[in-house]
C-alpha cells in the first residue's frame, strides 16, 4: 500500500461499515426473518460481515437453500422489514462525528457514495442529520451504473464541484477501492469495517488502510492538511 496521502481537499465515504454502523439494524432484521421462518438465526457477527453485500447477500447466507434475487418474495420482506427499523440502532461510527466536524470546520467538503437504494440511504441521513451536511450523496440507484463502476464517483465530484485527483475515497470492501480507483482518486481500505472471514483486504489495491476510526481520522485530516 502507498504512503503520503497528502494535498487532497475533499473526503468521500461508503456508507454501510464505512461512516455508518448499520449493522445492528440490519442484521437484526435478519435475525428476526429467520426466525419467523423456523430458521436458526445466523450469529451477529457472520451476519455483521456480511452487510456491505446488501440484503442479497444477507439473505444469501441466511437463507442457502432459497435462490435469491432482486424482488424475489425474501427481498421484498426484508425491505420491508428494513424500511420500519432504518435507523434503531445505526450510528455514525465512533469518533467519525469529530472527523466530519473537522472537515466541514476545515472547509473541506465530505460527501457519500453508496451502492444502499436511495430510499434507505436519505432516510438514514435525515434520521442522523447528516443529510444536509453532506455536500454530494450518491446511492445505489441514482445512477444507472454503481460500484465498482466509477460513475457514481466521478458524479458526486461533479455536485460536490470537486477534483476526483484531489478526493480520497474510503470504502470496507474491494468494489469500493476499485471504483475509487477508477475515477483517479486516491483511496484508504476501512479494516474495521464489514469485511467477511474470507476477504483480502491486501489484494484490494488500496492506497492505505485504517485499522479502526482512530487510525482514519488521522490519515484523512493530515491528507486534507487539517492536521500535522
Amino acid at each position: 500500500m502507498a504512503t503520503g496521502l497528502t494535498d487532497f481537499d475533499a473526503v468521500l465515504f461508503d456508507l454501510d461499515g464505512t461512516l455508518i454502523d448499520t449493522a445492528p439494524d440490519m442484521v437484526a432484521v435478519l435475525q428476526l426473518m429467520q426466525a419467523d421462518h423456523g430458521r436458526d438465526p445466523v450469529s451477529y457477527e457472520f451476519g455483521r460481515s456480511n452487510v456491505s453485500n446488501g440484503a442479497i447477500g444477507l439473505l444469501s447466507i441466511a437463507f442457502p437453500d432459497r435462490e435469491i434475487v432482486p424482488n424475489s418474495p425474501l427481498h421484498v420482506e426484508y425491505l420491508e422489514r428494513y424500511a420500519e427499523r432504518i435507523c434503531v440502532d445505526s450510528t455514525l461510527f465512533d469518533g467519525l462525528d469529530l472527523l466530519l466536524e473537522a472537515l466541514e470546520g476545515g472547509d473541506r467538503p465530505w460527501g457519500i457514495v453508496t451502492n444502499k437504494p436511495e430510499r434507505y440511504t436519505s432516510r438514514l441521513l435525515e434520521a442522523l442529520g447528516l443529510h444536509e451536511r453532506s455536500a454530494a450523496t450518491v446511492s445505489g440507484d441514482t445512477l444507472p451504473e454503481r460500484k465498482p463502476h466509477p460513475a457514481p464517483m466521478l458524479h458526486a465530484c461533479e455536485i460536490a464541484s470537486i477534483d476526483p485527483q484531489r478526493t480520497l475515497y474510503v470504502g470496507d470492501a474491494a468494489r469500493d477501492i476499485e471504483a475509487g480507483r477508477a475515477a483517479g482518486m486516491r483511496t484508504i481500505a476501512a479494516l474495521y469495517g464489514y469485511i467477511t472471514a474470507d476477504d483480502d483486504p491486501e489484494g484490494w489495491g488500496a492506497d492505505h488502510a485504517a485499522a479502526d476510526t482512530a487510525e482514519l481520522k488521522q490519515l484523512v485530516l493530515k491528507a486534507v492538511s487539517l492536521s500535522s
